[in-house]
C-alpha cells in the first residue's frame, strides 16, 4: 500500500470511528441502529403492532464496537471506550453469561462481551471474566459444540441449552480464546466440532434459528423478571410475540473466524512454550 493508499485508508477509518462515537447512548451503550431510542412510551401507541419500535443499546452490540475500538488501538481509557466497558460490565447477568439482543442468545452475548474485554486489554484473570469462562464451560455440549434454543428468550431454564450449531460452538470459541483457554480441550473439541461438521463446498449446515429479530418483549431489551404464566408480557416456548431469523452467513463466517482466531493462538501458545523451554540440542537436553 503506498502513502496514499495509506493516508486515505487511515482518514476512511476515522470518519467512521467518528460517526460510531456519534452513535453512543447516554448509559455508554450502543445499538444496532439508533442512539437512545428507549423511551418506552412508544411502545404504548395504538398503531405499534409490529411489536418493537425500540432500538435500546445492548451488550452484544455494545461488544462488537468496544472490541473495534482495541483492535484499531484505542487505549482502555479514551472516553468512549471506558463508558462501553462500563456498561458492558454492568450487564453482565448473575449467572456470568450475558443476554445476546440479536443472536440467540447468552452464548452470543457471551461470546461478544470477552472480546471485547481482551481486546482493550482488560486483565482476563479476574473473577468476573473467569466466571463467564466457567459459564461457557459448563454449557459444551457432548459433541464438543455448543447450542442454545431460542426458547430461552422465555424460559431461563433453557439458557445456553441446545443442540450444537456452527455460529453458537463458534461464538463460544471466540469468548474461550480471548479468555486465554485455547489450551482448554474444550477449545480443542469445539475447533474438531467445527471441522467435523463443515459440509462439501467448505460451508456449515445450520438448520435451527440462531439470529434474533427481537425477542418478543416489546422493548428490545433484556427484561429484568421473566413474566410468568397469566402475567401481561408472558410468552410460551411458541413465542408468539417473537421473531427470529435465520442468518444464513452466520453459519459460514463465524466458524472461519473462530478456527482463524483459534490457530493464531494455538500457534502463539506453542512459540510461547518453545521460548520458555531455552534453546536444545538434537537430543533436547538444554546447552
Amino acid at each position: 500500500m503506498n502513502e496514499d493508499e495509506e493516508s486515505r485508508r487511515g482518514s476512511a477509518i476515522r470518519r467512521g470511528v467518528e460517526w460510531i462515537e456519534g452513535l453512543q447512548s447516554k448509559n455508554g451503550g450502543w445499538a444496532a441502529f439508533d442512539k437512545d431510542n428507549n423511551k418506552k412510551y412508544l411502545t404504548k401507541l395504538p398503531f405499534s403492532d409490529f411489536g418493537e419500535t425500540l432500538d435500546p443499546p445492548s451488550a452484544d452490540v455494545t461488544a462488537h464496537i468496544v472490541e473495534m475500538y482495541g483492535r484499531l488501538g484505542y487505549p482502555a481509557d479514551h472516553p468512549p471506550v471506558r463508558r462501553g466497558y462500563e456498561y458492558i460490565v454492568g450487564e453482565q447477568e448473575p449467572d456470568g453469561s450475558w443476554f445476546g439482543r440479536w443472536g440467540v442468545n447468552y452464548v452470543y452475548g457471551t461470546g461478544a462481551a470477552l472480546p471485547a474485554l481482551e481486546a482493550i486489554g482488560e486483565d482476563m484473570s479476574q473473577p468476573y471474566v473467569r466466571n463467564a469462562v466457567d459459564w461457557l464451560l459448563a454449557h459444551q455440549n457432548d459433541n464438543g459444540g455448543w447450542g442454545e434454543s431460542c426458547g430461552s428468550y422465555v424460559d431461563d431454564s433453557m439458557r445456553g441449552v441446545g443442540p450444537s450449531t456452527a455460529s453458537q460452538t463458534a461464538w463460544a470459541l471466540l469468548g474461550l480464546i480471548s479468555a486465554g483457554e485455547v489450551g482448554n480441550s474444550a477449545c480443542q473439541r469445539g475447533a474438531e466440532y467445527l471441522v467435523g461438521t463443515q459440509i462439501d463446498g467448505g460451508f456449515w449446515d445450520e438448520p435451527y434459528f440462531t439470529g434474533t429479530g427481537f425477542p418478543g418483549y416489546g422493548v428490545g431489551e433484556r427484561l429484568k423478571a421473566m413474566p410468568k404464566p397469566g402475567d401481561s408480557g408472558y410468552q410460551g416456548l411458541n413465542m408468539p410475540a417473537g421473531f427470529m431469523i435465520n442468518y444464513h452467513l452466520y453459519r459460514n463466517y463465524w466458524p472461519l473466524l473462530a478456527l482463524g482466531r483459534f490457530t493464531r493462538a494455538t500457534k502463539r501458545m506453542e512459540q510461547e512454550s518453545l521460548s520458555a523451554a531455552g534453546p536444545t540440542n538434537r537430543r533436547g537436553t538444554g546447552e
